[in-house]
């Protein structure tokens, strides 16, 4: 059990945490979450000892151990790869140490060999004779293949790096697991992996993520963090938000009864719980569905960005035409003979193994870069709206938010100030935020301000390459649920899961020997045998 008692932490003026008293359970996954700057990384560098917070105290059942996902990339790099995962179980691998210190001593005594007679029934209790192979296995199901395992970590790319500090961090069955944004740099396969992992993990589980699904396949309980205290709430993300706008919306109806409202809630959740025992972790999440109480739900405070996309006119039936469409960088091809057609109302989630081929290939069709062959033709009805990967070119400037909003004003009343300020306040720039320099926003704020961009022109095909990226939960639902109900076409490039399941209903793969066109669920897409077989194919 780990349970933190009257946390306070403060950086100069500003309360972060106010007398925080939580407990963390074994057998639970808490995922943490909060607005931007509410603290979550703050939280778990303190449970974890990498900083103090001003008052009140962090405790650990003594004989209990505590792993970290390691947020430095290169903190191993001295080390071989089977070394740097052994060396996340620190009792083991010091007594490791000790041993083959008094192996390796030229004057080796009696009193020597008692003392690794010791050591080694500790290292027994440990199973420690089997590290080294329950370390390969996790590398491995990381997609880390044996041959690099006594490789250097220095030798390995960011991405490898990244999985072997997972497997650091999940090795040897640690009491209390602590990661932060675990998902980031994975594959679709690797994220399946540890979804599973997690859903039947044993012991306690604190996550911090910005990816919805993962937190709806792995968690047991939402921990918020608002006004500088933790409320743990049973179930997960999906529940947590479906149940705090419901708990707005009865808010809102003050003359509906008492006795209503209560069973609207009892509904809810009895609706929520058959559709999660439905789910490929049913019998993980049946510890969740127990727990889930209707005296938990309560409204949120938290604010969600106005994101509504209109379109000016509906399209026509002729939106996009793709014609052998080639790209290389490098002297190496990237994609290679694209051909589709965009039909009005398609939300294609387009995607490849190499990143790179999507942000080119948007690129191109938005006249930005030139492809080595083929071409592209957009339909006369069509007006585009696009949210590139990288989008500082369009903030080199100190304008006002205010003004530079202004520049995609196509009426005189969208130019007056009172309306972009109403534009902007709904995008969460309320008051002085609005008079914002906008060469000094942060990624998130860059990120809202080039969807109210967006949203100005009112296109009829919008374009995202990585749109939720800088964002948080809160402004990632709302871009979300938006394009849930845009009526338009979409071409959308992202890495979270629930975003492209939701929305896409066709999958585009951009590969170096063409393009994997289905019309398709992007889950469906992923489990399909025929389409795995033929993905090995495409990238050989």
């Amino acid at each position: 059990m780990l349970s933190v008692n009257n946390l306070s932490v403060q950086f100069g003026k500003r309360v972060l945490f106010d007398e925080v008293n939580v407990t963390f359970t074994p057998g639970n996954c808490y995922g943490i979450i909060g607005a931007n700057g509410a603290g979550k990384s703050t939280f778990l560098k303190i449970i974890c000892g990498a900083q103090e917070a001003n008052s009140g105290s962090v405790f650990l059942e003594p004989g209990k151990r505590l792993s970290v996902l390691e947020q430095n990339h290169n903190a191993y790099d001295e080390y071989p790869v089977l070394e740097s995962v052994i060396r996340g179980n620190k009792p083991l691998f010091k007594i490791k140490q000790a041993i083959e210190e008094l192996y390796s001593k030229s004057d080796f005594s009696d009193a020597d060999g008692e003392r690794v007679g010791e050591l080694q029934i500790q290292f027994e209790e440990m199973d420690g004779w089997n590290a080294e192979s329950d370390a390969a296995f996790i590398l491995s199901n990381l997609e880390i293949p044996a041959q690099l395992h006594y490789t250097s970590m220095s030798d390995l790319d960011g991405k490898q790096k990244v999985r072997v500090l997972l497997a650091q961090a999940l090795f040897g069955n640690p009491d209390v697991l602590i990661m932060d944004e675990p998902t980031n740099d994975l594959d679709y396969d690797t994220i399946m992996w540890l979804e599973n992992f997690l859903a039947h993990y044993d012991n306690t589980v604190i996550v911090v993520s910005h990816d919805r699904h993962f937190l709806d396949a792995v968690c047991t309980h939402i921990s918020d963090i608002d006004f500088g205290k933790i409320h743990h709430y049973s179930g997960n993300y999906t529940f947590w938000y479906e149940s705090s706008q419901l708990a707005v919306r009865q808010r809102a109806q003050q003359n509906k009864k008492a006795e209503e409202k209560k069973k609207e809630l009892q509904d809810f959740i009895a609706r929520f719980s058959a559709n999660v025992a439905k789910s490929k972790q049913a019998t993980s999440r049946k510890k969740m569905i127990d727990k889930l109480n209707i005296e938990e739900i309560r409204p949120s405070s938290r604010r969600y960005p106005g994101i509504i996309f209109e379109q000016e006119r509906e399209g026509g039936d002729q939106i996009l035409n793709i014609e052998g469409l080639s790209y290389s960088m490098d002297g190496q091809k990237i994609f290679d003979q694209i051909h589709f057609n965009m039909a009005k109302g398609d939300k294609a989630i387009v995607f490849s193994k190499d990143s790179r081929a999507v942000s080119a290939f948007y690129e191109i069709i938005n006249g930005n870069l030139k492809a080595n062959t083929g071409k592209y033709e957009w339909g006369i009805t069509t007006i585009q709206a696009y949210l590139p990967l990288d989008n500082d070119e369009f903030f080199d400037t100190d304008l006002s938010l205010v003004d530079w909003l202004r520049q995609w004003s196509q009426t005189d009343e969208e130019r007056e100030e009172v309306y972009i300020r109403g534009f902007l306040g709904k995008m969460l720039f309320s008051g002085d935020e609005a008079l914002k320099a906008s060469n000094v926003l942060s990624g998130g704020e860059k990120v809202r301000c080039m969807l109210s961009k967006m949203m100005m022109t009112r296109a009829n095909v919008l374009m995202f390459d990585e749109p939720t990226n800088h964002l948080d939960l809160e402004s990632i639902t709302a871009i979300n649920n938006s394009l849930k109900n845009f009526k338009g076409t979409v071409l959308c490039t992202t890495h979270d899961h629930a975003f492209a399941q939701t929305v896409g209903n066709r999958i585009l793969e951009l590969t170096p020997n063409g393009i994997i066109d289905r019309y398709s669920t992007f889950d469906d897409y992923m489990s399909d045998t025929k389409i795995k077989e033929l993905r090995n194919k495409m990238y050989s």
